[in-house]
């Protein structure tokens, strides 16, 4: 294993890891909504699991893939999923207009991840100008 802190931004895992981070930021705003200002146990219990979770494969992402990127990622997921997941699990109210701009979210970190890519960032710094 390399000890230098050069990043490999098309890292599997790192992405992989990101997701994870995602998914648990998604539990936690759920959780954190659930758990009526920390005042119902079970969910607060919930929330505070999520959280440590979300917090660890994050900042395990970022060892790999750049802060701001994944950080973008990381917000988008946890944005989206959780506006997904309480409009189906919580029955909150959820129009087109906002799921127009839930989409526009999930099209910028698709792009991001592909602007990661390795092929890409090889392809550009070719470029002459």
């Amino acid at each position: 294993m390399s000890t230098t802190n050069k990043k490999n931004p098309g890292s599997g895992q790192a992405w992989m890891m990101l997701l994870l981070a995602g998914a648990f930021e998604i539990g936690y705003a759920l959780s954190v909504g659930g758990s009526k200002a920390f005042t119902v146990w079970s969910w607060s219990l919930a929330a505070i699991v999520f959280f440590l979770l979300t917090l660890y494969f994050l900042s395990a992402a970022l060892r790999t893939i750049d802060v701001g990127i994944g950080y973008a990622v990381w917000a988008g997921i946890g944005a989206v999923g959780a506006a997904a997941f309480g409009s189906i699990l919580l029955d909150q109210p959820l129009t087109a207009v906002q799921v127009f701009w839930l989409v526009v979210i999930i099209a910028g970190v698709v792009w991001l991840k592909l602007a990661d890519s390795v092929k890409l960032q090889a392809e550009q710094s070719s470029e002459p100008f």
